[in-house]
């Protein structure tokens, strides 16, 4: 009757210490907002789902020279074979908290030497000991193990499964953030390329400009020699001649600078980068469909990759409360042992074999296991925070280059209209500095304000195509 009480009080003291043990602190978890507005636009409301970000970049980019430079990046650029060496990392955590979980056996052999006392209590044992068939105990006595071991510590909790599935969404993640990195570079290529044709064509306008400005020039000394002008006249004219030779220069040096870092997002040492400058003024923004902003959910990379980082913190959390419950081991070994190697194979003699199985449970100064437990939930709060960031942010983005390629398309026409005015305006104050009607700062002026006009209306032109080419990004294309 003692006995049975004895083992119920302590069955009942192993109960309160398991479920004492188990306990876990509470905490505040903060859920994410996935909510985005109805459209890009406060002021009109849109159902159209069409999204120019599942369109594939060879369909969007049609120019065969771009092609080619994206195509040479996405092989050989250095950054994103960097990131694609992290998704290997990544790749291979997952083997690793696979075999977490899984029982580790091993095979191994032992062989030692030991020489004790022989008044110690193991030396007196040894001495008393008759080994039959005639095997003499050797001195020291030597040891020879053959045998296979195992360990495994069962997940009751499935707390290393769940790190293992942790680990593979975070290798989600890093895929997600290879195709992010593949969007900008290929939005980058795609506008350091514009940019260059810019250049080239602003290059062509200064050279047109320097012909006739030269021209003007030559004219004016004429006039200078039958006295219809004065000194000032053809030193203004040689002064405005020698800035374009000089702006001439530095858009050469852009245009050196732009091709390398165009080989340079490609992956290669500097050289010449094919392009056909001439069919610049020819190419248009691609009409833009930007669909619904709930669809930078499952377009956007980086929203993806928030998503994915967000949700492996949720499992960090499940795996650092794993700790406050107790944790089952077992270790098993079976092999043969004995101090000759030839009676190794005296069997059942020489055969040994181990079971043994451990539960710990944590039960005094937790702190270290709450610290973690707490850590790993300001982690999942951040994550939150940081995913709701994310979609904050493609959303703004996709707004403001929307509006942009609004008043960008504004912006040209109003351009062009100016610089057609100006050509006009060059040729009349030519034609009245001839005739002695107009005076030549009218033509020097003209002539400024008709290369600035042009040259504005190519920087325009490059901006409507890199906002186009930027709505595909923020809308997430490019990866696919």
């Amino acid at each position: 009757m003692l006995n049975r009480s004895l083992n119920q009080l302590l069955g009942a003291a192993l109960l309160a210490i398991t479920v004492g043990a188990c306990k876990t602190p509470e905490l505040v978890v903060k859920t994410e907002s996935r909510n985005t507005p109805a459209s890009y636009s406060t002021a009109v409301a849109t159902s159209d789902s069409t999204n120019m970000a599942r369109v594939s970049w060879q369909q969007f980019f049609t120019d065969p020279n771009l092609q080619a430079l994206i195509g040479t990046a996405l092989q050989n650029n250095q950054e994103l074979n960097i990131t694609q060496q992290e998704i290997e990392i990544a790749r291979n955590e997952i083997r690793a908290r696979k075999g977490e979980y899984l029982p580790s056996v091993s095979l191994g052999g032992r062989v030692g030497a030991e020489k004790v006392g022989r008044y110690t209590l193991q030396g007196a044992t040894e001495e008393n000991v008759n080994i039959e068939e005639g095997h003499a105990t050797p001195d020291p006595l030597t040891e020879f193990q053959l045998g296979a071991f195992a360990t495994w510590e069962v997940d009751i909790w499935h707390k290393l499964r769940t790190a293992r599935k942790a680990a593979a969404t975070r290798y989600l993640a890093s895929m997600e953030g290879r195709n992010f990195m593949v969007t900008n570079l290929i939005s980058e290529l795609a506008t350091s390329y514009y940019e260059l044709l810019a250049l080239d064509n602003q290059l062509a306008i200064v050279q047109q400009n320097i012909g006739i400005q030269s021209n003007a020039l030559e004219l004016v000394r004429l006039q200078k020699e039958s006295a219809r002008v004065t000194e000032l006249a053809v030193k203004r004219f040689e002064a405005q001649v020698q800035h374009s030779r000089s702006l001439q220069f530095r858009l050469q040096q852009q245009i050196v600078e732009t091709e390398n870092r165009i080989n340079y997002l490609a992956g290669r040492y500097p050289q010449p980068v094919a392009r056909n400058a001439q069919a610049f003024n020819d190419l248009l923004p691609q009409a833009i469909q930007a669909g619904l902003p709930a669809q930078m959910l499952s377009n956007r990379p980086d929203v993806r990759q928030a998503e994915q980082n967000l949700a492996a913190a949720k499992l960090d959390v499940q795996v650092a409360r794993a700790n406050f419950y107790p944790s089952l081991s077992l270790a098993a070994g079976v092999g043969l042992a004995a101090f000759k190697p030839g009676l190794l194979v005296s069997s059942p003699e020489s055969m040994l074999f181990s079971l043994a199985g451990d539960m710990m449970a944590p039960l005094v100064n937790k702190n270290g296991i709450k610290a973690m437990y707490y850590n790993a939930n300001a982690v999942q709060t951040q994550a939150v925070y940081k995913y709701e960031q994310t979609i904050l942010n493609a959303y703004v983005e996709v707004a403001n280059q929307l509006s942009n390629i609004s008043n960008l398309e504004k912006s040209y026409d109003a351009k062009a209209k100016e610089v057609a005015a100006l050509n006009q305006s060059v040729e009349i104050s030519n034609s009245l500095f001839r005739s002695a009607r107009a005076d030549y700062t009218e033509v020097l002026f003209t002539q400024r304000d008709a290369l600035e006009s042009k040259f504005d209306l190519i920087e325009t032109k490059m901006q409507q195509l890199n906002a186009s080419v930027n709505v595909y990004r923020a809308l997430g294309g490019g990866w696919r």
